[in-house]
């Protein structure tokens, strides 16, 4: 049997992929947690051998859930599983240990799929998916940058984000102009929802 565990901070659908699973005969889902941060110890505690991870989540999202398993060198392959599949996303992911990704509407069969290839040692993603990481390459920003990005969604300024970073006005209008040059738009607000939507930056 495959020891699999669901992470995702919504209770329905945590349990309609445990329904699903459970419907395999070589796939027996032994843990659910509705935070990333309880994921190393839950996956230590039932013995898993593939943990189902939502990128976004509370407190720990699942990509900083996939690092933290990595470094924590058990034997447990991850599988991230989101509802959206942003190309920076599937960069950030694998960079941090991941061994797939899929998104939520993935047909039951295809999932099992891929978690009985990631229990083989194999990798899977989905192959619209891995075209468009391809095509978008990414993350592309700094860690300041996407701070940055952060807070130009929320309707900051440049003097209310360097205030709230503790920078200085003119460093961080030149975060800005190559937050813009890098993702090619017109201005900083574009700039901040492209690299939203392609996954640059976690919300």
């Amino acid at each position: 049997m495959i020891r699999v565990l669901i992470a995702d901070d919504q209770a329905l659908v945590r349990g309609a992929l445990a329904a699903l699973l459970q419907l395999e005969d070589d796939i027996d889902v032994v843990a659910q947690c509705a935070d990333g941060r309880d994921v190393v110890d839950a996956i230590i505690a039932n013995d898993v051998d593939v943990a189902l991870l939502d990128v976004d989540m509370p407190h720990t999202n699942g990509i900083d859930a996939t690092a933290q398993i990595r470094d924590a060198r058990v034997r447990c392959r991850v599988l991230m599983v989101t509802t959206f599949g942003r190309p920076g996303y599937v960069r950030k992911a694998l960079d941090a240990g991941a061994h797939g990704f899929v998104v939520k509407d993935t047909p039951p069969d295809e999932l099992a799929g891929a978690i009985r290839k990631l229990h083989c040692g194999l990798r899977y993603i989905d192959p619209e998916l891995a075209q468009e990481a391809c095509l978008h390459p990414g993350p592309q920003l700094t860690s300041r940058e996407e701070d940055i990005c952060r807070l130009v969604l929320r309707g900051h300024d440049a003097k209310e984000i360097a205030a709230q970073l503790y920078l200085s006005h003119g460093t961080v209008r030149n975060h800005i102009s190559a937050i813009i040059a890098k993702t090619g738009a017109s201005n900083r607000f574009a700039a901040a929802r492209i690299a939203r939507d392609l996954g640059w930056l976690l919300d």
